[in-house]
């Protein structure tokens, strides 16, 4: 079978795992040490996560470089080690914010431009070699394998994390932090050597003559002139606004209108995460096995996954009114496990549209459609958690207001259900891959 063995898309999984570890480092982990520990305004923690999503607007410009160069690997590797790096400076500003503003202030946004440089850097060079190299029919089973090791890296990295923490000192942050952002540079280095090298590209038409090497801006007019990119670029924006908007104000929801405590709040997030992976594992073994060598081969998943996801969501708003009568627990798994079906989904059909333009190749479309999702997830946090806070200031109710915010979700959902039939259109152009 034409295309990456299952053992080379590990491999490329364990980049994932690595980039999900040094980012739950920094905006997770140091978001709770900022706001808790050293008592600052959780604005601070919020603003240069925000910005570390801005930053990956850069996106189209790393997968254009990774596309005119000779391999991705260089850049997957100085991504990594662009992302470890700035970390490590995270942690130290951290650890002076408090005590010096300015020069504090300074190394963390600093340091959260440099993350956001890796991460864009480091990801979109990963999934273009994965969508060069993948086999059509194994593009659904690669999504679900890539991002559950990603999901992995954050639990292993959280959980090892927050063992090796307690009692919390500065030391501790230092080396355990350091110790993390470490050994996430090192796995990639080790789980990509000689990969690459060893692929043997399969243009889609053997008599056709080398293409000329396109300029940034030749490659990004083609797909903003492309309708087939451009309504997968704002499928990829409108489902991943409404797929992050609840991601702030879960944990709140629960506790506020379920009298939930921290660590049973905690539960139900780890709930929603169990149906994450196993909507992932479905579409994996499912969209390998029925279909999934096309875009519009994996489009009932998408579309699926979407509606889904929208009636979990009107499930939550009418919980927003219900109280504890609600079957809570089991809604918030079904929320996961359609998010899941999507989201994979929808990655297994990026990837065959990767490879489906002329001048603008994997890397710059990957990169576009990242900068999309980018934006979406540093508005959908803002937007929820923003948007409750309205609500409950103009309602005077806090389950009216979820029910305002879960209710605008769904609908975006359903949105994004209708965007994704168009988006996922067949297309004639035959799409090459990789030999390994």
């Amino acid at each position: 079978m034409a295309g990456l063995g299952w053992f080379s898309i590990v491999r490329l999984g364990l980049v994932q795992a690595s980039i999900g570890a040094i980012v739950m480092l920094a905006t997770s982990l140091l978001n709770r040490v900022m706001v808790v520990e050293y008592a600052l305004m959780a604005a601070i923690p919020a603003g240069l996560v925000a910005w570390h999503y801005a930053v990956q607007l850069s996106r189209p410009l790393w997968g254009y470089g990774s596309d005119t160069g000779n391999m991705r690997t260089p850049w997957i590797i100085g991504g990594m080690g662009v992302l470890a790096l700035g970390a490590v400076i995270a942690i130290n500003a951290t650890m002076l914010i408090a005590g010096n503003p300015v020069l504090g202030g300074t190394l963390a946004v600093l340091a959260f431009t440099m993350i956001g440089a890796g991460v864009g850097a480091a990801g979109t060079s990963m999934l273009a070699l994965l969508a060069s190299g993948v086999a059509p029919e194994r593009r659904a089973a690669a999504a679900a394998v890539t991002w559950i090791m990603m999901i992995a890296g954050i639990v292993v990295a959280a959980g090892s994390a927050g063992a090796l923490l307690d009692p919390f000192s500065e030391q501790r942050l230092a080396i355990v932090g350091t110790g993390v952002a470490l050994t996430a540079f090192l796995l990639p280095l080790v789980a990509l050597k000689g990969l690459e090298r060893n692929m043997v590209l399969q243009p889609a038409d053997p008599d056709a003559e080398p293409e000329e090497t396109a300029s940034f801006g030749e490659a990004l007019r083609e797909i903003l002139g492309d309708l087939e990119a451009r309504r997968f670029t704002v499928f990829v924006f409108v489902s991943m606004l409404a797929y992050s908007m609840q991601d702030l104000i879960l944990e709140p929801f629960a506790g506020l209108i379920f009298f939930m405590t921290p660590g049973e709040s905690t539960q139900l997030s780890g709930m929603q995460h169990a149906g994450v992976l196993l909507g992932m594992i479905v579409v994996g073994l499912g969209g390998s096995a029925f279909g999934g060598r096309r875009p519009n081969d994996l489009r009932r998943w998408i579309v699926g996954g979407c509606l889904g996801s929208g009636a979990a969501l009107a499930g939550l708003a009418i919980a927003a009114v219900s109280g504890a009568d609600w079957p809570l627990k089991t809604n918030v798994f079904l929320l996961g496990f359609s998010n899941g079906i999507f989201a994979v989904a929808a990655i297994g059909a990026m990837m065959g549209l990767a490879g489906a333009g002329t001048k603008a190749k994997e890397g710059v479309r990957m990169g576009v459609w990242g900068a999309s999702q980018a934006i979406a997830f540093g508005l959908g946090g803002l937007t929820g958690a923003v948007g409750v806070d309205i609500a409950r200031s103009v309602m005077g109710v806090d389950g009216s207001a979820f029910q305002l915010i879960f209710a605008i979700e769904a609908g975006l959902f359903v949105i994004a259900a209708m965007l994704a039939i168009q988006a996922t259109a067949a297309r004639k152009t035959p799409i090459g891959v990789a030999k390994i």
